[in-house]
C-alpha cells in the first residue's frame, strides 16, 4: 500500500455537509436583519417627508400649501440641484432616490386634501416592495407628522388617526 496524501471523498463530503448546515442556520436570521433594515429605513424617510412637507408648506403657503408628490419635495436627477421657485420641480429637501419613489425595499406614495385650489393636507404611506422579503411593516403619516406602523396595507387614504404611532 502506498501512502496517500489529502482528503478522502467522504471527509470532503462531511466538510460540505456542516457548512450547508451553517448556512441554513444563519440565512433567515440574515433575512430578518435586512427586513429589520428596510422597516428603519422607511420609518426614516417618513419622517424625512414629513419635514421636506413642513418646509414646502412653510415656503409656498399661500400659492400651494403642501407639495402633492415626491418630485416636488426631491432633488431632481442630475449632479447638482437648485430649488425650483414655483414648487413644481424640486424643492432638494431629500435624495433622488426617494425622490423616485422606490428606496431600500420600499415604495412610497403620497396624497393631498385640496380645498379651494389650495393643499391643506397630506398623506403619505410606504409599502414593501416584496412582502416578506424587504419589509413585513406598512409605514405612514399625515400633516400631524407622527409616523404610524401597521402589519395591514396602508394606503395614503387609509392613514389615519386610528393606525398606531410608532
Amino acid at each position: 500500500m502506498r501512502k496517500q496524501k489529502g482528503f478522502s471523498l467522504i471527509e470532503l463530503l462531511i466538510v460540505v455537509a456542516i457548512i450547508l448546515i451553517i448556512a441554513a442556520i444563519a440565512i433567515p436570521n440574515l433575512m430578518r436583519a435586512r427586513m429589520a433594515a428596510n422597516e428603519s429605513g422607511a420609518a426614516a424617510a417618513i419622517r424625512t417627508i414629513n419635514t421636506a412637507q413642513y418646509q414646502y408648506q412653510s415656503k409656498f403657503l399661500n400659492t400651494m400649501g403642501y407639495a402633492g408628490s415626491l418630485t416636488a419635495l426631491g432633488s431632481p436627477a442630475g449632479a447638482a440641484c437648485a430649488p425650483d421657485p414655483a414648487g413644481l420641480a424640486g424643492d432638494c429637501d431629500f435624495d433622488t432616490v426617494l425622490t423616485s419613489g422606490i428606496k431600500g425595499g420600499y415604495t412610497y406614495t403620497t396624497g393631498v386634501t385640496a380645498n379651494a385650489g389650495l393643499n391643506v393636507g397630506y398623506q403619505v404611506a410606504a409599502a414593501p416592495t416584496v412582502i416578506n422579503q424587504t419589509g413585513s411593516k406598512w409605514f405612514c403619516s399625515f400633516q400631524d407628522a407622527v409616523v404610524r406602523g401597521a402589519t395591514a396595507v396602508i394606503t395614503p387614504a387609509t392613514c389615519t388617526g386610528v393606525v398606531t404611532p410608532l
